[in-house]
């Protein structure tokens, strides 16, 4: 007995074009490489950062918005000072939360690593054009090297420098100062008792300033008398060991009306390890124009022959304390 089917006369075989096509199930669909580009989303500018929340100042209507950093450029991450556009909710709604979708291009980059051996840079700002360098004439002590350290991350970043003697009411800090007299940097100095800050806020004007200094130099402080809105917590600096406690716990950039001031939390160190070595002579502009003659291989340290750094500082028209400070830094970085 045969069970094989036998279509009845008349009756139509089956081919391709009785077969039902499923459509793809919903959320099953090939997935693109095209992205939305975003050309009209909201702009704004990010002003402070918070464990992965976003403060984003709109340029629209000046209104602050918090954000979350887009999955596709969750990795590369924004910092203050990073110019973004914004997609989702940018309302005044509580709870409202939207998504950066694109960090524009940076101008200027400010970083550090964590010592000058680590060479996985730690970024702090984008897009600052001046760095003013705190330090406090007396509690804490100021630390010449401490400053060179910051002198050669703004010049690596572009930045140009600005020097901020804060306390001077407690020490003369000419000693100090004469350590970069052959540098070419504004210098500006205020008293504990009476700030004058007119001079200061002359060079902030129409720039974004990002200020770094040793934790307990007065930062905080200076930037609350700059902007009295800003309401930066301040501290004391230990009077057995001499050093600040950190009080700013993150980066805040503050709207000076006509510019912007970036305040960064205090740092005892402060690691160059991303900056080339071959490069670091160049942030010390006046022992780089007597650099310039040494001969091709030399390196500049110490025990480098025929640096023409040694010369120099024994015919007296260099400062040997600058050019020991490019040495032990140099030395740093090399090993």
């Amino acid at each position: 007995m045969s069970w094989l089917y036998e279509p009845e006369a008349g009756e139509n075989d089956l081919d391709e074009s009785d077969v039902r096509i499923r459509p793809n199930p919903k959320g099953n669909k090939p997935r693109t490489k095209n992205r939305p580009e975003y050309k009209n989303a909201p702009m704004g500018m990010v002003t402070g950062v918070d464990k992965s929340r976003y403060h984003v100042l709109l340029d629209a209507d000046r209104r602050v918005v918090m954000a979350t950093m887009g999955k596709e450029i969750r990795k590369a991450g924004a910092v203050v000072g990073d110019r973004v556009s914004l997609s989702g909710d940018t309302s005044e709604t509580v709870g409202a939360l939207a998504r950066i979708v694109r960090v524009e291009e940076r101008k200027t980059l400010l970083r550090r690593s964590a010592d000058d051996t680590d060479v996985v840079e730690r970024v702090i700002v984008a897009n600052a054009d001046q760095m003013a360098i705190v330090i406090s004439a007396a509690n804490p002590e100021p630390r010449t090297r401490l400053v060179d350290r910051y002198l050669a991350a703004a010049y690596d970043a572009g930045l140009s420098p600005i020097l901020v003697i804060t306390k001077t009411d407690l020490k003369d800090p000419a000693e100090f100062l004469s350590n970069f007299d052959s540098l070419n940097i504004p210098v500006i100095q205020t008293r504990s008792d009476s700030p004058n800050l007119e001079e200061l806020q002359k060079l902030l004007s129409h720039h974004v300033t990002v200020t770094v200094g040793h934790s307990g130099v007065g930062k905080s402080t200076l930037v609350n008398e700059l902007a009295p809105d800003a309401d930066r917590a301040v501290g004391v600096v230990n009077e057995v060991t001499g050093r600040g406690r950190h009080t700013s716990s993150s980066a805040r950039a503050i709207d000076l009306g006509d510019g912007w001031i970036i305040d960064t939390p205090g740092v005892r160190s402060f690691g160059l390890g991303h900056i080339d070595p071959d490069n670091l002579v160049k942030s010390f502009a006046d022992l780089w124009e007597v650099a310039k003659s040494c001969p091709r291989d030399c390196s500049h340290e110490a025990n480098s022959p025929d640096c023409d750094l040694d010369q120099s500082v024994a015919d007296g028209s260099l400062n040997a304390g600058r050019v020991d400070s490019l040495r032990r830094l140099i030395s740093s970085l090399a090993g």
